[in-house]
């Protein structure tokens, strides 16, 4: 296989769609004998051919014949072009006339259904070279066989739960197709994968109507408009970039001739930051909310939020870290001189402003709490509208509100709150954990508690 056809980065929103089974492997088989195979990959081809005409968007494939793709290569084609999707086409069967579509994420529990339809797809794996070696020991027939969540899995599921649905939401109200939801499985061809990543069961071969629906070229036309509409739904969501948008740049240094007063002589224990905005919005300091930028840190301030770059024990360091800012846009950014002894701002700054020292990490600074939804809506957090739920609290993270229940420096007591969740069918709910406010892994929080 030219593997240089599919594994070339690019710039831009790259998708990558993943045509399911090929070659040695059939799939599913059904209506006039049509293979999984096939329908997949025409399904994908299609797909693919509408969302390369969106301006802005990359289109790869993990396969664009039959061939037999290891579910391993497939992650790695993504990872490897640091793609921003993952779209994985199937198709299902049963023994009787079950029918519709659903979508799947990528879960480590669910029922014995659930498992069912995991298990058909990850046993391909078996058909691959050194599949002990290569998956771990995974054993796709054992449901207590598991593979483990990564942290930019745990990160994205959010993501990928907000495309299923919207994938779920565009069959149904444009195919009028039946509508068997977003479910989560562990299916390993998404576990192989680091960004947000779905796989779609398109509908059932063995169904006499759908199958011959997906077996058909108009059948399949449609199925691939719908993903198309869905995947550029996404795309035109993400493109929303919150940091150029909700922010102004407060605190611009007005009179140049005493904005570096404090930076002409070298302190000991002062150090610098690079303001790039402040605003009253409260947002994740990732990178993709801050054009790419990374070392961003949020600071609480009066009623507003100030965003600072990196931490610079020279001047020379912090104006490098200007130029850095303003080359992304942040044309009013200014260097903020501080001092650790006194726990404020130098008198470069002409506003005087009271900026709090950071928090130094510690134990008493992990807490959990539990994400129960995640939306583009603002919805008022009153037990009524989750079903009963108190503690519940909306935090905005990039475009998207996160809807999280209770906030506790007891892991235990988060498990609480989960389950709690889980009970109000709150299904994709799951613990996150923080240390001063900035998200972190559970091993992380776990470890610092117990040392």
């Amino acid at each position: 296989m030219n593997t240089d056809l599919y594994s070339q980065k690019h710039e831009g929103f790259i998708v990558v769609l993943d045509a399911g089974h090929g070659g040695k492997d059939p799939g599913k088989v059904g209506y006039k004998g049509a293979k999984e195979k096939d329908v997949a990959l025409n399904i994908v081809l299609k797909t693919g051919k509408i969302l390369s005409a969106i301006p802005g968007v990359k289109v790869m494939y993990t396969r664009k014949t039959d061939v037999f793709v290891d579910l391993w290569r497939r992650g790695d084609i993504a990872n490897d072009a640091d793609a921003d999707l993952f779209v994985s086409v199937h198709c299902n069967a049963h023994t009787s006339q079950a029918i519709g579509a659903e979508t799947w994420v990528l879960s480590l529990k669910g029922n014995d259904r659930n498992f069912r339809v995991a298990k058909a797809e990850n046993e391909v794996i078996l058909q691959e070279e050194n599949h002990q070696e290569r998956y771990q020991g995974f054993d796709p027939s054992n449901p207590t066989s598991v593979i483990g969540l990564s942290l930019e899995q745990e990160e994205n599921l959010d993501q990928s739960l907000l495309l299923a649905s919207l994938i779920q939401t565009e069959f149904e109200k444009s195919l009028n197709r039946v509508n068997r939801g977003v479910k989560q499985a562990g299916f390993v061809v998404l576990y192989q994968t680091y960004m947000p990543s779905v796989l779609i069961e398109t509908g059932f071969l063995t169904n006499r109507i759908e199958g011959q629906y997906l077996y058909s070229a108009a059948g399949q036309q449609q199925m691939a408009n719908a993903i198309a509409k869905s995947v550029e739904k996404y795309y035109n969501h993400q493109q929303l970039n919150v940091a150029a948008n909700d922010f102004y740049d407060g605190d611009v240094i007005n009179n140049p001739s005493t904005s570096n007063v404090a930076l002409d002589t070298e302190k000991i224990g002062t150090y610098y930051k690079v303001q790039l905005a402040s605003s009253k919005n409260r947002i994740s300091p990732s990178s993709y909310n801050f054009k790419g930028l990374k070392d961003v840190e949020r600071v609480a301030v009066d009623g507003f939020y100030k965003y600072y770059l990196g931490k610079y024990n020279s001047k020379n360091a912090a104006n490098s870290g200007l130029e850095l800012a303003k080359s992304k846009g942040y044309k009013t950014a200014f260097i903020v001189g501080f001092n650790e002894e006194v726990n404020v701002p130098t008198a470069a700054v002409v506003k005087p402003i009271s900026v709090s020292k950071p928090v130094r990490q510690s134990v008493s600074n992990v807490y959990y709490k539990v994400q129960i939804a995640s939306s583009t809506n603002k919805i008022n957090t009153k037990p009524s509208n989750f079903k009963g739920l108190n503690e519940v609290e909306a935090v905005k993270v990039g475009k998207y509100y996160k809807y999280y229940l209770g906030k506790t420096s007891s892991y235990d007591q988060a498990k609480r709150y989960l389950a709690a969740a889980k009970s109000k069918k709150y299904s994709s709910a799951f613990v996150v954990a923080f240390l001063n406010d900035e998200r972190i892994t559970l091993k992380e929080a776990l470890k610092r508690q117990t040392n």
